[in-house]
């Protein structure tokens, strides 16, 4: 979906397709029959944005064989999706059972994850539309924090300054600029936006900024105006945000509380979970951790790193962050010029809400995604951009 700024340039918004995950291009392909057009005909619009994730077997058929990029590429365009932004977090078994720390793997001290990304770089810009020369790919934070040390970190900073030369030079050759975002995230070793500041200085390429979740920025308790006018007077830019929100118990003692928090305790994905206190940030590497005895300060609200879905707030006594949602991006788009131009829906865990939230089966989950790109549609048109056809 297309919307046009105030100041006349395109604001982009897709939905993320990690919420369907396929490993090969068979899967990918069966994504965009199975499930994008579909969301997009509940729309009722004649084109919607994905943001595509391609896990490294998809990615490298495809950039192994021509015939195949221009199959993908073809396919989009019949079934009316596009494409300007990809997420190159998960690497691959994104759809396991069990992916918990997995998905930090490979992080930017493995030659692997420079690999992979500069496959996707190559990817998005034989993949944007024809009137699009501007691309970007979200990326984990370095690492998870633990083992990271001086020399981890020289590593990953001489892969991202090697990622920049590779896309300065996909540039050139295509003329089509990518820029890849840090996506800070709790537990990880750059864990909010401030925690980015310092490694992408040192990086020092506008092609390489930050990718702002703000499910994570909500978890992490970070002050969204503070955040951004950090970022802004260091001159990092926010390359996409992912429109998310998280979880939240503003009574974490109440044993009703803590009972429906239970219910969002699932063993597939890792649930970090913060609290903010007189002494600083407080958290937990899961939700099920937090929830044992004495696990985490209860006398200030918690949040938990749970992607819930944007137009249906849990049932109290939780609720969600959208609020902060919708201070980043009023602060992102709302002002003269917009900060970003590259927005992505993420809500990822669909069918790890607890079993009655959960969609029944295809057609739920399309009603689902539909209402979350509604409203952030709404958000949009609210703050004054138009929405093109």
């Amino acid at each position: 979906m297309r919307f046009r700024h105030p100041d006349g340039s395109t604001v982009h918004l897709a939905y993320c397709t990690n919420v369907h995950p396929a490993e090969t291009l068979d899967g990918v392909l069966a994504q965009l029959r199975d499930h994008c057009e579909p969301v997009r005909k509940r729309l009722g619009r004649d084109r919607i944005g994905i943001g595509l994730w391609l896990a490294k077997d998809a990615a490298h058929a495809l950039v192994t064989d021509p015939a195949a990029l221009r199959g993908l590429r073809t396919e989009l365009d019949r079934r009316g999706l596009e494409v300007v932004t990809l997420n190159g977090f998960p690497y691959e078994g994104f759809g396991a059972e069990q992916v918990k720390y997995r998905v930090y793997k490979p992080d930017w001290t493995d030659p692997e994850r420079l690999s992979h990304t500069t496959e996707l770089a190559r990817l998005l810009a034989a993949l944007l539309p024809d009137d699009v020369t501007e691309g970007t790919i979200s990326t984990l934070p370095l690492a998870w924090r633990a083992p990271f040390d001086a020399a981890r970190a020289e590593a990953a900073r001489i892969a991202l300054t090697a990622l920049a030369q590779r896309l300065d030079a996909l540039a050139e050759l295509t003329g089509r600029s990518i820029r890849v975002g840090l996506e800070p995230e709790p537990g990880c070793t750059v864990e909010t936006t401030a925690d980015a500041i310092a490694p992408l200085t040192a990086v020092g390429h506008d092609r390489i900024g930050v990718c702002v979740d703000t499910c994570h920025l909500a978890t992490s308790f970070e002050d969204p105006g503070a955040a951004l006018d950090a970022l802004a007077a260091a001159d990092i830019p926010v390359v996409k945000s992912q429109l998310s929100a998280a979880l939240h118990a503003e009574h974490p003692h109440l044993p009703d509380v803590r009972e429906a928090l239970a219910a969002f305790d699932e063993p597939r994905f890792l649930h970090q979970t913060r609290t903010l206190t007189h002494a600083g940030l407080r958290g937990t590497d899961d939700l099920g951790e937090a929830l044992t005895a004495d696990a985490l300060p209860d006398t200030a609200p918690w949040r938990a790193h749970f992607h819930v879905p944007l137009h249906a707030a849990p049932a109290a006594p939780l609720t969600s962050t959208l609020p902060v949602l919708q201070d980043v991006l009023t602060r992102l788009v709302g002002g003269p010029v917009p900060l970003t131009r590259h927005l992505e829906v993420e809500t990822y865990t669909w069918q790890a809400l607890p079993p009655d939230l959960r969609p029944r089966g295809r057609p739920q989950l399309a009603e689902g995604i539909a209402a979350e790109l509604a409203l952030a549609r709404d958000l949009l048109t609210d703050l004054g951009l138009k929405e093109l056809p």
